[in-house]
C-alpha cells in the first residue's frame, strides 16, 4: 500500500494510458485505421468506424502517438505510427488537398479545410523527424499552394461612399468544403456554419511550416487568413469574443499568438491573448472549458479535451510572447482537467469477445482498448457514459499533444541554468527533479553539473517559502517568479518547501456552484459529486468523506481567484 495521501501528476502514466489506446484502438484489416467513434455505454460495447476515420484522425493521431512515444522514449507503437503515416501520404487529389479512401462508410468523398488544420500538423511533425522526407515535403508544399490558390483575395472595399483599396492581403475560402468530383459546389456546405473560424484552425500550422521550410507561401497564407478573421468576418466583437466553437477559435488564438512572434506584429499576439482571455472567462480555474460559447445555455455545455489542449497551446504561445502570467494556466489546467478527462476505469463496461467484427464495427475486448482514451464532453465532476463522444477520437489526438507541450516546457536549460517551470517528476540531461505535490509543497532539483537552479513561484504557494542547498537553509533570490540558487555544484540537492493546506473554494462554473478543495496546484475533489465515471478521487487508501458546514471555515481567496471564496479544512 502506498504511503502517499493523494495521487500524484504524472504525465509519463497519462501518455503510457493513451499509448495503449492509440495501438489497440486501430483496425488491422485497414492498416491500423483509428476508429473515432467508441460507445461504451452500450451493452456489449463497441467502436465504429465512420469518414472522419480516414480525415483528420489519421493526421492527429500521428501527432498524438509521436508525442508519446518522445515522451516515454519508447519504440513501442513506431509500427501503428507508421500506418499513420502511411494513411496520411494517400488519398491526395487535385488542389493538394487531402481526401480520403473511399470505404464501405463513407459517402460523399470530400475535403474540408477544417480537416487541413490536422493533416498539415502532422505533416509539420514527420518534417521536423525526418527533414530529407521528400513525399512529406511534397504534400505540405502542394497543400499550402492549393489553398492558397483556392482563396479569394478581396481586395477592394465596394461601399456606397467609394472604392477603397485593401492596404493587407484578406483571404477567404469560398466553402468549407471541396467535393473530389466537382469542387467547391455552393448548394453544399458541411452544416456547421462559423465558417470564418473552422476553416481557420490551420493557422498555427501554416507557420509553423513557415519556421520549418522559410515557407513564404505559408505565412502569406496564414496572414491572409487571420486578416479575413480578425477583419471583414465580423466574428469577433472588440473584445474578441465570439459566439461559437471554442476548439476552433482556442485553436486560431495559438495560431495569431504564433503569427504575431515570429512577424513581429502585436497586432496579432493581442488578438490571440484576446480570444484566450474570453475563453478562460466562461472556464474553471482548473480547467473545464466549455465546447461551446454562447450556443447553449452554459449549463448544458460540456467539455471537449480539444478546447483543454487549445487553452494550454495558446498559454505556452503567450508565455513566449512576453506573457508569464500564463505560467499558472498551463499548470493548472493541465494537472486537473486534462488528465481527469482521461479514462481510467472500464470496469462497467459489458465486453462481449463471441461476436465477431463486421461492417466497420469492433465488439473486442473493448473494456481494456478504451483505458486511456479522453472524453469529448466532461462535465464539471463527471464523465456522462450516456453521452454521444463520452470518449472521441478527436480528444485522443489532441490531449496527448497539450502533454508533451508540458513536459517539454515543465523543466528547460537556458544559458548556465536549469529552470523548473511546473512542478512534475522528470530527469533530463542537466537535472533530475522531483515533486512531492499535493501531498506537501516540496520541490527538489539535483543538477548534472555545476549550474544557477531557478524554480518557478506561484501564488499559490503562499509567502513562506523556504530553500535549502544539501541540507543547509539557503536563501534563493527572488527575480521575478523565480526563485534562484546560485551556483549549484553537480549533485548537490536544490530543495524548495512551502507550507499546504487543504483549501475549499467555492467557483461557479457552468452555470452552478461547485465547492472544489485543491491542494496547491491540485484539486483533489468536488462537492457536488458526479455520477457515472466521478472525476476527481484524489484521495488514496482513505473512506469517502463528506463534509459539513462544521469542517470549514472561510479565509481569504487571493491565490485562487478575485471573484472566489474559499474555505481551509482543519
Amino acid at each position: 500500500m502506498s504511503d502517499r495521501i493523494y495521487e500524484k501528476f504524472e504525465p509519463l502514466k497519462n501518455a503510457k494510458l493513451v499509448l495503449g489506446y492509440l495501438t489497440s484502438m486501430v483496425d488491422a484489416k485497414y492498416d491500423n485505421l483509428p476508429y473515432w467513434l467508441v460507445l461504451p455505454h452500450k451493452k456489449p460495447a463497441e467502436a465504429a468506424h465512420c469518414r472522419v476515420d480516414d480525415a483528420e484522425l489519421v493526421g492527429s493521431w500521428y501527432e498524438a502517438i509521436d508525442a508519446v512515444r518522445k515522451m516515454l522514449k519508447t519504440e513501442e507503437g513506431a509500427v501503428v505510427q507508421q500506418s499513420f503515416y502511411r494513411h496520411v501520404l494517400k488519398s491526395w487529389g487535385e488542389h493538394g488537398l487531402r481526401f480520403h479512401e473511399q470505404y464501405p462508410w463513407t459517402h460523399t468523398n470530400h475535403s474540408s479545410f477544417h480537416e487541413m488544420g490536422y493533416i498539415l500538423p502532422a505533416l509539420n511533425r514527420m518534417l521536423e523527424n525526418n527533414p530529407e522526407d521528400k513525399e512529406a515535403e511534397k504534400r505540405a508544399s502542394d497543400l499550402i499552394r492549393g489553398m492558397r490558390n483556392l482563396v479569394i483575395e478581396r481586395k477592394v472595399r465596394t461601399f456606397w461612399s467609394g472604392d477603397y483599396e485593401e492596404k493587407e492581403p484578406i483571404y477567404q475560402f469560398p466553402n468549407d468544403v471541396y467535393l473530389k468530383d466537382g469542387g467547391f459546389d455552393l448548394t453544399r456546405h458541411t452544416g456547421r456554419g462559423e465558417q470564418a473560424i473552422r476553416n481557420a484552425v490551420m493557422l498555427h500550422a501554416l507557420v509553423r511550416r513557415y519556421e520549418i521550410a522559410n515557407d513564404e507561401i505559408a505565412i502569406d497564407l496564414a496572414g491572409g487568413i487571420a486578416n479575413y478573421l480578425l477583419g471583414p468576418s465580423h466574428y469577433f466583437n472588440y473584445k474578441m469574443e465570439f459566439f461559437g466553437h471554442v476548439h476552433s477559435a482556442g485553436w486560431v488564438a495559438s495560431g495569431l499568438a504564433r503569427l504575431g512572434r515570429v512577424t513581429r506584429n502585436e497586432r496579432y499576439i493581442k488578438a490571440g491573448k484576446g480570444i484566450y482571455d474570453y475563453i478562460r472567462s466562461i472556464s474553471s480555474s482548473f480547467g473545464w472549458v466549455p465546447e461551446y460559447a454562447q450556443w447553449h445555455p452554459l449549463n448544458e455545455e460540456h467539455c471537449e479535451t480539444c478546447c483543454i489542449k487549445d487553452m494550454i497551446e495558446c498559454a505556452n504561445e503567450l508565455i513566449l510572447a512576453g506573457y508569464e502570467e500564463y505560467w499558472n494556466d498551463m499548470t493548472l489546467f493541465a494537472r486537473n482537467q486534462l488528465v481527469e478527462n482521461q479514462v481510467k476505469v472500464s470496469s462497467y463496461v459489458v465486453t462481449d469477445n463471441t461476436l465477431p467484427d463486421s461492417n466497420g464495427i469492433t465488439y473486442r475486448d473493448m473494456d481494456k482498448r478504451m483505458l486511456g482514451g479522453f472524453t469529448g464532453g466532461s462535465l464539471v465532476n463527471s464523465i456522462s457514459l450516456s453521452k454521444f463522444r463520452s470518449i472521441a477520437g478527436c480528444c485522443v489526438g489532441m490531449a496527448p499533444v497539450a502533454l508533451e507541450i508540458v513536459w517539454n516546457r515543465s523543466v528547460e536549460y537556458n544559458n548556465g541554468m536549469v529552470i523548473v517551470n511546473m512542478p512534475i517528476d522528470r530527469e533530463t540531461e542537466q537535472a533530475a527533479v522531483t515533486m512531492d505535490y499535493p501531498d506537501r509543497g516540496y520541490i527538489s532539483v539535483t543538477p548534472a553539473q555545476e549550474c544557477d537552479v531557478a524554480i518557478r513561484v506561484y501564488k499559490w504557494m503562499g509567502k513562506d517559502i523556504r530553500g535549502k542547498i544539501n541540507g543547509m537553509d539557503y536563501t534563493p533570490v527572488i527575480e521575478g517568479n523565480l526563485a534562484v540558487f546560485r551556483n549549484v555544484a553537480a549533485g548537490r540537492k536544490v530543495e524548495l518547501e512551502h507550507s499546504i493546506e487543504t483549501a475549499v473554494v467555492k467557483e461557479t462554473v457552468r452555470g452552478e456552484e461547485y465547492s472544489v478543495w485543491w491542494r496547491g496546484c491540485d484539486v483533489i475533489d468536488i462537492f457536488p459529486r458526479g455520477e457515472h465515471l466521478r472525476l476527481y478521487q484524489r484521495e488514496l487508501n482513505k473512506p469517502e468523506y463528506h463534509p459539513s458546514a462544521e469542517d470549514v471555515q472561510y479565509t481569504g481567496a487571493a491565490n485562487y481567484g478575485p471573484t472566489q471564496q474559499a474555505q481551509n479544512k482543519k
